[in-house]
């Protein structure tokens, strides 16, 4: 069956290959599936020397549908290779989707924890937490599932994080209460295959929280800088001035686990980007001792539908790496240093209008003041007051949409422009707009204007120095 199912997929990928590496808004530098729709990233990790990238994928369809986890690896996170499929839904536990879920390393071997969902005749789901093992970090060993639903949750219970502490693995779930309430299990075990359940640590309702959501999904735990920080992606926010604008979020509480109570003290929830396509991130160490992340390039919702790139068989992108640091109460994200090694053709930019598709812009203010920067004619990112807003045209109604966020002043933007995407960093990383847009084809031209005085480097990026 696994055999027949990845045969299958294989095929896709072989049927479509032209029609799908020869889109023109086919992505440079970013990870996307070789056909159909990716979403979220998954066990992410370094082994043995190796950076290992797994994903949401669903080969046949550019919707959502029975999720396989397909592989890349890499030694430097910028050239890579596509590896066999890892997980297929082949199995009486998984044959609806291997869900998402994360990698650990133990006694030389890769373990992957991750969803098996099922869907029943009479609609209703189940949902089991499981567990593959690999030898060379290649082939994966289905082992089955390792921890069935606790009674007080819905089968909205999903995408286990996996990590250590001292002599116990502990795992987070995203989970819904039979209240319908967002939340997070937690588990600890002492072997990766027998798990015991600690309680609830975070969610809508708990600790000062307000009604926060029906759903919490990708859960991540992370310690950075001696604080923990719990990533989660909660559904149901409603828009609330500048935040939440997205049908789903994606953000993180700072605060304190305690090991010993099973409690997680933490402040205010804050978006890890202000841009229009990113969702279920997730984290993992690298051998370094940087904390690295990657992000879902998009989200579920109506206007996925709409992309243009549908017609030639795929939908999707994961987000650059980016290093997280926490500075004074707030996560900082920058670009991996790695990322230079796709840096071709520098140009110190004279002029207020040049021509760029697939490069990196780092611009510096010398003196601060308005500004607009028109990106192919087709997005926009400006700069009022105190008020940063990045606009792009809607690919349902054609209107131009717009998401905003306040900030003191703009000191530097970091700009990784690709063919159909757009990553801004602001401030050394202190706020980020991640976008998809799609130009007109044969529009390069950027152009800035304003009261502000700036330097503009360009390179182009990409292996073959377009």
């Amino acid at each position: 069956m696994t055999e027949t199912l990845m045969q299958k997929a294989y095929n896709e990928v072989k049927k479509y290959r032209n029609k799908v590496i020869n889109d023109p808004y086919r992505l440079r530098y970013h990870l996307m599936a070789p056909v159909g729709l990716l979403n979220d990233p998954n066990g992410l990790i370094q082994f043995k020397g190796v950076y290992h990238v797994f994903y949401q994928w669903n080969p046949f369809e550019t919707t959502h549908g029975a999720k396989f986890w397909g592989h890349y690896t890499s030694e430097d996170m910028v050239h890579w290779r596509e590896d066999p499929i890892a997980l297929a839904p082949s199995e009486w536990y998984d044959r609806n989707g291997c869900y998402s879920g994360s990698a650990v390393e133990s006694n030389g071997k890769l373990y992957l924890f991750y969803t098996g969902n099922v869907k029943q005749e009479d609609g209703t789901r189940e949902t089991y937490q499981c567990l593959a093992v690999s030898e060379n970090g290649i082939d994966f060993e289905k082992l089955g599932p390792v921890l069935r639903l606790p009674e007080h949750y819905t089968s909205h219970f999903r995408d286990p994080k996996v990590w250590k502490k001292d002599d116990l693995w502990y795992m987070v779930v995203g989970a819904q209460t039979l209240e319908e309430k967002g939340t997070v299990a937690l588990f600890h075990s002492k072997d990766l295959y027998h798990w015991e359940e600690a309680g609830r640590i975070a969610g809508s309702e708990m600790d000062g929280l307000k009604d926060f959501g029906y759903m919490w999904e990708c859960p991540d735990l992370i310690h950075l800088n001696g604080k923990d920080v719990l990533l989660v992606s909660p559904q149901g926010l409603k828009p609330d001035g500048d935040f939440f604008q997205n049908l789903f979020q994606s953000g993180y509480f700072i605060g304190e686990l305690d090991y010993k109570r099973m409690k997680f003290q933490h402040g205010a929830f804050a978006e890890l980007d202000r841009g229009f396509d990113f969702y279920a991130p997730q984290t993992f160490r690298d051998e370094s001792g940087r904390t690295i992340l990657y992000g879902w390039m998009g989200i579920t919702d109506e206007l996925e539908a709409y992309q243009p790139t549908i017609v030639n068989r795929w939908v999707h992108a994961l987000t650059i790496p980016r290093e997280l640091e926490l500075h004074d109460g707030k996560i900082f994200q920058k670009p991996v240093k790695e990322l230079k090694k796709l840096r071709k053709n520098k140009v110190v930019v004279e002029t207020n209008k040049f021509e760029a598709i697939s490069a990196e812009l780092s611009i510096d203010f010398e003196k601060v003041g308005p500004f607009k920067i028109s990106f192919r004619n087709e997005a926009y990112l400006s700069f009022e007051s105190d008020r940063l807003t990045l606009e792009r045209r809607n690919l349902k109604s054609g209107n131009l949409e717009s998401r905003t966020c306040k900030i003191a002043s703009v000191s530097k933007l970091q700009i990784f422009m690709d063919h159909s995407s757009l990553e801004i960093f602001i401030n050394e990383g202190e706020e980020i707009f991640t976008a998809r847009y799609f130009p007109n084809l044969n529009d390069a031209m950027i152009s800035i204007e304003g009261e502000a005085k700036i330097k503009v480097i360009k390179w182009n990026l990409g292996n073959d120095g377009e």
